[in-house]
């Protein structure tokens, strides 16, 4: 697949590895956030298509992935940071708002990046993760009541550097054994789920990629390690603190996609707090962008097409 190369991009005290498509299109920006454990390659199937519909593409290996930076304090991945990197980005190109699109964790980033900064995002789109209503309780804290210290986000909180070390020690074999479809219903098992999963000799249902693909994602984090990564789930309860004070409604017009067989949970009180979003499901597990790229690209494009009139669906 002919990926873009990258630029490195200086944006908020740090360099972002940023790969482009449709510089041609300056004027209709739109940012591609990937999420955990992920690259901008994850959205290789959408940006030539989206290139095509006439905007510019712009999809950042966010801070502690990739080439981009990995400052050493956990504190710099919170979402002020984070947020703050995306508009910086905008700055960098000159655009006062952009159309963002996130999958996963890159999705809690463009959540959070439009409750900050509202001018600034023009249109939301996101995959798998729903708005998460911030509640009275902090969030790392309410799931340890609820899921227990096994649960791997407050097993990254409460165990710091456990997690990245195994990962680190079998890459390869940790995400391919994550990067999978079709898996078979199984009893949850006692433990950390993802050291499990890194330590398993044998995968699990089908791949989500080709070997070829998934050399790319193994390649950058045998390079840069996962703690960079993990740290943006150290920030949870941070998040949670800066977020009190900001109007919890987002009015953008938003289009949120979930794999009908995702094993994060879809939102009943979404259009509580999104009133004007629209939502699609497809048959897919977690993986939504790879697992199901056409009919991915085909939602996002079709809904952009209603919501501006302007874009041209192949």
């Amino acid at each position: 697949m002919n990926f873009p190369e990258p630029s490195l991009v200086p944006v908020n005290g740090v360099k972002l590895e940023v790969f482009e498509a449709g510089r041609r299109n300056a004027g209709k920006p739109i940012v591609l956030c990937h999420g955990w454990p992920e690259h901008a390659f994850s959205w290789r199937h959408q940006m030539a298509a989206l290139a095509d519909a006439g905007y510019h593409v712009i999809a950042p290996n966010q801070r502690g992935y990739g080439n981009s930076s990995r400052p050493a304090e956990v504190t710099d991945y919170d979402i002020a940071h984070l947020s703050g990197d995306l508009v910086a980005l905008l700055d960098h190109y000159g655009y006062d708002d952009a159309t963002f699109v996130g999958h996963d964790w890159g999705a809690m980033v463009v959540w959070g990046l439009t409750l900050l900064h509202p001018s600034r995002v023009n249109k939301v789109i996101n995959l798998s993760l729903p708005y998460q209503e911030r509640g009275e309780t902090p969030w790392i804290e309410l799931m340890e009541a609820i899921l227990g210290g096994d649960f791997y986000f407050v097993h990254f909180n409460r165990q710091p550097g456990v997690a990245d070390a195994v990962f680190d020690e079998n890459t390869f074999q940790f995400l391919r054994n994550l990067y999978r479809k079709n898996l078979p219903l199984r009893e949850p098992q006692p433990g950390m789920a993802f050291i499990d999963l890194a330590r398993a000799d044998t995968p699990l249902g089908e791949p989500v990629m080709s070997d070829s693909e998934l050399a790319v994602f193994v390649s950058a984090f045998e390079s840069t390690g996962f703690t960079g990564s993990i740290n943006w789930y150290r920030n949870l309860d941070r998040n949670w603190h800066l977020l009190a004070d900001v109007d919890p409604i987002i009015q953008q017009p938003t289009l949120m996609i979930y794999g009908d067989r995702d094993t994060i949970a879809k939102s009943d009180r979404l259009a509580e707090f999104v009133p004007n979003v629209d939502v699609v499901t497809l048959d897919c597990g977690h993986w939504i962008q790879q697992e199901k790229p056409e009919e991915t690209t085909q939602a996002i494009l079709q809904w952009l097409a209603q919501q501006d009139g302007t874009v041209r669906v192949r």
